[in-house]
């Protein structure tokens, strides 16, 4: 296992960048401590690709440099960094049988014949494979083939890290969750460092113990769900995270007030006069509809029931605001204003979050 620093890392395609514009990957400095599980989330082309190929060897940074466990291997090939990778689709040896896939990462290294057979059993097992094991891979379908390209990423115990690059495209849900479950149970076992690249929330969730978020080349927050839930750094942190996400609204605040399309919003805490492009973040489940003359004025547009509850869509002055409301909750045509829960308000300037006064 390995701690993973990254100090003054950036990468560019481009043979002579001048700008923020040119860089796929803009300059990050992290540390990624040795034995906790990441997962790398974002949309497509916002880097984390370029980023996994950057640990793993595959590439070779435009500047800056990267250590394991304070060692620098920025120049060094994949095969001196000891880690195993696993990639969106399978890479398997299709000439061989399951079982020797599975075994060959350790027969390379001259393992002892009967560890190799105990630990091949023992994915075999954790991949819900044990019955194939002396099959050719050749005629295998591609879910089955992907886990066996997982299988053969997990099978060695002395790695520095395990690198997964959006590795359950191919897989069928059922064994997408059963996998994630392994995943997770196999990082409890052993310890080893994970990061994991994906651009599904729930997979970043349920998998990791801190998510990094990356947005526009940039990683824009590291924590875990619980803190990307409540105080998310970046708006499209909010926007990303959570379904539906979080809402958006310009707003113009003042100490501990926010005025929204002339209506003013009470925000429990003081923020002083933030500058530049301000707006209050609100996830539905912190907002409620109401009657009476309290909250901001919508329009509701549709209300959606999906099953543990529903979620209004609202009008507010061309803006769209979503509510989270309980299965059984009566919605009546003089519900026409939004209140919002104080405790899930956040507000950001410039799309970055501005932490209240004396937090």
């Amino acid at each position: 296992m390995a701690k993973i620093t990254l100090e003054n890392l950036a990468h560019s395609y481009l043979p002579n960048p001048k700008s923020d514009d040119d860089y796929a990957l803009k300059e990050l400095n992290h540390d990624w401590v040795d034995g906790e599980a990441y997962a790398l989330l974002g949309s497509s082309g916002c880097g984390k690709s370029t980023l996994l190929n950057i640990i793993s060897g595959l590439l070779h940074p435009s500047q800056g440099r990267i250590l394991f466990n304070d060692r620098d291997v920025t120049m060094e090939p994949t095969t001196q960094r000891n880690i195993a990778q696993v990639f969106q689709f399978p890479v398997v040896y299709d000439t061989m049988t399951v079982h020797d896939n599975l075994a060959f990462p350790l027969r390379n290294r001259g393992a002892d014949p009967a560890y190799i057979k105990e630990r091949v059993q023992q994915i075999a097992a954790m991949i819900g494979m044990e019955a194939t094991l002396g099959h050719k891979a050749r005629g295998l379908t591609a879910d089955a083939k992907q886990k066996i390209s997982l299988g053969r990423g997990m099978v060695r115990e002395d790695v520095n890290a395990l690198l997964f690059d959006e590795p359950l495209t191919v897989i069928d849900p059922h064994m997408k969750w059963e996998l994630r479950t392994q995943l997770k149970s196999l990082h409890h076992e052993f310890g080893h460092t994970m990061i994991y690249v994906t651009h599904d929330q729930t997979e970043a969730l349920t998998f990791a113990d801190k998510v990094v978020v990356m947005y526009d080349g940039r990683v824009v927050q590291m924590g875990t769900p619980q803190e990307l839930f409540e105080t998310p750094a970046h708006t499209f942190v909010g926007y990303f995270i959570g379904s539906p996400g979080m809402n958006v609204l310009s707003a113009e605040v003042t100490g501990n007030t926010a005025l929204i399309g002339g209506t003013e919003i009470a925000l429990g805490k003081g923020y002083g006069s933030p500058k530049g492009k301000v707006e209050l973040g609100v996830r539905p489940e912190f907002t409620a509809l109401v009657a009476g003359n309290e909250g901001l004025p919508v329009t509701i547009k549709r209300v959606e029931d999906v099953g543990r509850h529903k979620i209004v869509r609202a009008d507010f002055q061309g803006t769209e605001i979503n509510i989270l409301a309980e299965e059984g909750a009566n919605i009546s045509p003089d519900m026409n204003r939004v209140v919002f829960d104080t405790a899930g308000v956040n507000v950001y300037s410039d799309s970055w979050r501005v932490p209240p006064q004396g937090a």
